[in-house]
């Protein structure tokens, strides 16, 4: 969890470190606060596992802050997926999982997942949708004020590239 700090997402993506860790894995390859992962590796949707609260509605999105790259973010960050009202094996996805795909000789992107425990059903409106199908500049802070998620409570990342 100290890497969250060590890499700035704590600072650029969230303000806290979270409670609990979130268990991401890729075909078998799991996500430890970090490694390297290769875009291949990371294309289809993972399996996620976090401490659930029993009736408890979750959300999850996966950004990446270093859009299009770590030096000049002038697209973070970039929504690559949206689930909400999660709870047991009914979700939501608002936004379909789109896998890492950072552009040829920018270095290491991160890759942010997170859990956020919502207080009640969220709704989106027709200008939400609109905002986040454009992806960038998508703002997780923001989004979680607006939707009163309050902090994150499990996180991980990864951080992929395309040399």
């Amino acid at each position: 969890m100290e890497n969250l700090k060590n890499n700035c997402v704590v600072g650029d993506v969230i303000d806290t470190v979270p409670a609990n860790v979130l268990q991401v894995q890729y075909s078998g390859t799991a996500v430890n606060f970090g490694n390297e992962l290769t875009p291949q590796s990371t294309s289809t949707e993972p399996t996620l596992n976090w401490p659930k609260e029993d009736g408890a509605m979750y959300t999850v999105v996966m950004v990446d802050p270093d859009a299009p790259s770590r030096q000049r973010p002038t697209a973070a960050e970039w929504l690559h997926w949206l689930v909400i009202n999660i709870q047991g094996n009914a979700k939501e996805e608002i936004i379909q999982y789109n896998g890492p795909t950072p552009p040829k000789g920018t270095g290491l992107h991160r890759y942010v997942l997170l859990v956020f425990k919502q207080n009640k059903r969220l709704q989106m409106d027709e200008k939400d949708n609109k905002a986040m199908k454009k992806r960038a500049n998508f703002h997780i802070k923001q989004f979680a004020q607006k939707h009163n998620l309050g902090d994150a409570i499990a996180a991980n990342f990864f951080q992929a590239q395309n040399k």
